[in-house]
Parts: structure tokens; sequence; C-alpha cells
């Protein structure tokens, strides 16, 4: 099963690249692939028709860490490969939304687009902390 993170924009902050690294390699079983999307691309052209679409809304659905962790498990279980994707300045184009299968928000506020990167990266480890009883997470 692939897992990416297809992201807008193409050059960010060194400290952007090294969180998501941080926690990208902590990731034990899912290798988690960047896709950095230039402007004025279309992010769709990065989505395969197989893959569960997560869009990063500020509007999707909330979740606890532990609601994070067993909605991870069942995606993991059914096999499809997912592929998160945080939008650029303007937002995802309606054509995404329609085509995503879950709208995720982290949080009401709105984040920088490369932090939003490096808080997937870390809530996807805490998620998998979480499933494999490691102490990570003590929330």
């Amino acid at each position: 099963m692939r897992v990416r993170l297809i992201a807008a924009g193409t050059r960010l902050p060194g400290w952007v690249n090294e969180g998501y690294t941080e926690y990208a390699k902590r990731l034990v079983g899912i290798q988690l692939e960047l896709v950095e999307i230039p402007p004025r691309r279309s992010m769709l052209k990065s989505i395969s028709p197989r893959d569960y679409v997560v869009a990063l809304e500020v509007t999707g659905r909330a979740m606890t860490t532990g609601e994070l962790a067993h909605w991870l498990e069942a995606r993991l279980a059914g096999g499809r490969d997912l592929a998160f994707v945080i939008g650029g300045p303007e937002g995802h184009a309606p054509e995404l939304l329609e085509r995503a299968d879950f709208r995720w928000s982290l949080s009401p506020l709105t984040w920088p687009h490369g932090l939003a990167r490096v808080m997937v990266a870390e809530q996807l480890y805490r998620a998998q902390s979480i499933l494999k009883g490691h102490p990570y997470h003590r929330g």
C-alpha cells in the first residue's frame, strides 16, 4: 500500500522538510511519500482512480488522535492506496473536493501549508504509535 502526502508548493523552509522527514522516517511499515506540486498544476493529475483521497480542509471532519488511529487502522486494512492532499493558498479546486473520499480538518484554525505537512506526518506517526502500543502518545 502506498501512502502519499500530495502538497502544493515546492520551495519551503528547511525546517518544514526537516520536521516532515523526521516523522515520516519514524513510521514503521508505512512509507510516507511526499509529492510536491508546482503552482498552477492540477493536483488531480497526481491521484490515481484507486486512491483513497483525503483532502485536508478546514471545514472537514475533526478527529481526536484516538479516532485517527482507528480510522488509519481501517484504511490500512482496506487495501487502497492513501493520498493525503494539502492545497495551496486558494484551497482545493472543486473537482478535487468532489473526488475526495474524506475531508479531514486538523483544526478550525488556518495553518501555514508547510506546517500542515509536518502535522500530518506527526499525527500519522502518533496514530501508528497508539496502534502498536508504543509509549509516544500519552494522551
